[in-house]
Formats: structure tokens, C-alpha cells, sequence
């Protein structure tokens, strides 16, 4: 006889939105783009850094990039350049590049009070922990998550497709993120990505799947 609470996690496993276990390029390509159409805040220097970290600071979820020079030596390797964070209506893109990763900044990629969500984020703290060492809080690898419900496509323009119902262009993916001036293509780029992040973060939680476990 079930318990009262495998009934009812049976009952939410019922009631949850199932979503594609994959999705071909054909597919994908029948589906409309979109892009990140809020505020872009662009911090390229100590100063402006320091007057945007208690907004930061205030905020409780946020999606979660980074964006690094290509490397086309082998052997070599560049550091972090840009730093995104993203609700559904701002992006702030953090030029580290210019600034470096200040212990203020640092603080808040270890707060567990900020969740961080992004897309194959191991690599990514291991680069910005290169910048400042840092213990990490706070972060959601959304791969993980969309391999326990189900999910095999885990990159994240057939996750947005997926979950959202649109794609994104990755267009700008392999430019100079160290460049003295970024284009708005670029920066629109950085934004959606972390944007994409957010959204895919609160889907998931709306439709109770953050929380799944393996079976």
C-alpha cells in the first residue's frame, strides 16, 4: 500500500507538463527566433561595477553566462571576459576583462541566497575562480536538471526550443569578447544568453521539475 507521500508525488508526476525528450534540426528550424529585449546594463569599469553590485545584490534568481575570447593557439588560454546576468527584463554584463572579479563580486557567486542558473556551468566557474578563487553557492546546472526529467537535447538552443518554444541565433558565439568596444550584436548576443537561462530556470520551477529526483 502507498504512502500518503508516494500518492502524492505521484500525483504531481502526473499533473507535471511533459516536454520533448529531443528535437531534430528540422525541427528546430520551423521554430521563430527571439532575443532578450530589456535593459542592457554594460559595466566596464570599477566604478560603475561597485554602484550596480547592491542591485545585484537584491535579486533572487538570476540566469547565469560568461563569454571568453576565442582561442585559435594551441596552448593557450584566455581568461573570462564577460560575466552575464540576466532576470526577464535586465542583463547586467560585467566586463571582466576591464575590472577583474573584486571580492564583492566574488561574494555573490558563493551566495546560496542568489541562485545562479546556466548551462554547463563547471567550466564557467572554473575559469572565473582563475580571476578570484571563490566557493561557489547558489548555482543550477540546467543540464542536470533536464537529464532527470527526461530531456537528451542539452544544449541550449534546442533547450530553449524545448522548454520555451523558440530558438536563438549563436551567431555572434565566436567573436572578440575582449575587444576595446562590443557591438550591439554582441551585446544583445550575451544577454539572451543569460535571458535564455532565467527563463528555462523559471519554467522549470513553475512546472515543479526542479526538485525531480533520478529514479
Amino acid at each position: 500500500m502507498k504512502t500518503a507521500e508516494q500518492q502524492d508525488r505521484r500525483g504531481m508526476e502526473m499533473s507535471r507538463k511533459k516536454y520533448p525528450e529531443e528535437i531534430t534540426d528540422e525541427e528546430l528550424g520551423s521554430y521563430s527566433y527571439a532575443n532578450f529585449e530589456g535593459e542592457i546594463v554594460l559595466v566596464e569599469d570599477d566604478d560603475h561595477l561597485m554602484k550596480v553590485l547592491p542591485e545585484i545584490r537584491k535579486t533572487k534568481v538570476f540566469g547565469f553566462d560568461t563569454e571568453t575570447r576565442p582561442v585559435f593557439r594551441k596552448g593557450r588560454k584566455n581568461g573570462v571576459a564577460l560575466l552575464q546576468l540576466a532576470t526577464d527584463r535586465k542583463a547586467y554584463l560585467l566586463r571582466l576583462n576591464k575590472t577583474g572579479l573584486p571580492q564583492a563580486l566574488s561574494e555573490i557567486l558563493s551566495s546560496n541566497h542568489i541562485i545562479k542558473a546556466g548551462i554547463a556551468i563547471h567550466d564557467d566557474i572554473k575559469m572565473l575562480q582563475s580571476r578570484n578563487n571563490f566557493t561557489p553557492g547558489g548555482f543550477v546546472d540546467l543540464q542536470t536538471v533536464a537529464q532527470r526529467i527526461g530531456v537528451k537535447n542539452i544544449g541550449l538552443k534546442k533547450m530553449a526550443a524545448i522548454f520555451l518554444g523558440f530558438k536563438i541565433s549563436k551567431k555572434q558565439q565566436v567573436t572578440d569578447w575582449e575587444a576595446g568596444k562590443l557591438t550591439p550584436a554582441q551585446l544583445i548576443y550575451a544577454a539572451t544568453d543569460a535571458w535564455i537561462c532565467h527563463q528555462i530556470y523559471r519554467e522549470l520551477e513553475a512546472n515543479g521539475s526542479l526538485n525531480v529526483q533520478n529514479t
